[in-house]
């Protein structure tokens, strides 16, 4: 196969998938592009050396980029290959929620199913039907059409220092449905507006007030909540 043909090809759905989750791991990352292999295996449930296989591939395919003991970081058109996966995974986790009823914890894995196999027709199609949706249920913002990510500036909840605070619940950055399911019955969701009213040094628990509630929390869970100035 010529080069010309290998920088043409486009990403295979398992492929995908680790794109997308190299992206996100990058983008809570800050300044840092480069990813770890350790970092990706574990968020994809996978072993060290089935990661460095899948991300031979992706450097043959252009993908990538990898550096010895840096790690690997996508290339623009990686990146693009990263955001529309994305993109289309949160517009059908909006449109599962938003038409067909289901929970923010049932729709994670299902989305990851359905958004790597629909073409752009459908998913503009779910998008028009979910009402244009700027977010997914999880508060995650959703990339344009045009490869653009919109910026959101929050911080983590267990980050906030000075109390009390009040603060609007952003996203929630975790796709365990057990934890979603917990956090959905305290209200933590987002636009959620809450109270910051305490919190235990040395990573200990943190005190809110939720709606007229008040609750604990503990100092990791709070990491998964990410919030804004109210």
């Amino acid at each position: 196969m010529s080069k010309g043909n290998v920088g043409s090809m486009r990403a295979s759905i398992i492929q995908q998938k680790y794109l997308a989750e190299a992206y996100r791991i990058a983008h809570y990352q800050g300044d840092n592009p480069y990813i770890t292999t350790s970092a990706l295996a574990e968020r994809m449930n996978v072993s060290a050396p089935a990661v460095a296989a899948v991300v031979e591939r992706l450097k043959r395919g252009g993908f990538v980029e990898h550096e010895p003991y840096r790690g690997m970081r996508l290339t623009p058109k990686g990146e693009r290959e990263a955001l529309m996966s994305i993109r289309r995974h949160r517009i059908v986790e909006v449109f599962l929620v938003k038409v067909m009823g289901f929970a923010w914890h049932e729709v994670h894995d299902e989305a990851d199913a359905i958004g790597a196999v629909i073409g752009e027709e459908l998913t503009a199609r779910m998008e028009k039907m979910a009402g244009y949706p700027k977010r997914c249920p999880h508060g995650e913002p959703i990339p344009t059409a045009d490869g653009v990510m919109p910026p959101i500036h929050d911080v983590q909840l267990s980050a906030i220092e000075d109390v009390p605070k009040e603060l609007i619940v952003s996203r929630v950055s975790s796709h365990d449905p057990e934890v979603l399911k917990y956090l959905g019955s305290l209200q933590l969701v987002p636009e959620q507006r809450i109270a910051l009213l305490n919190r235990a040094p040395f990573h200990g628990p943190l005190r809110l007030r939720i709606g007229k509630q008040e609750q604990v929390i503990g100092y990791e869970l709070a990491r998964s909540i990410r919030v804004t100035p109210a």
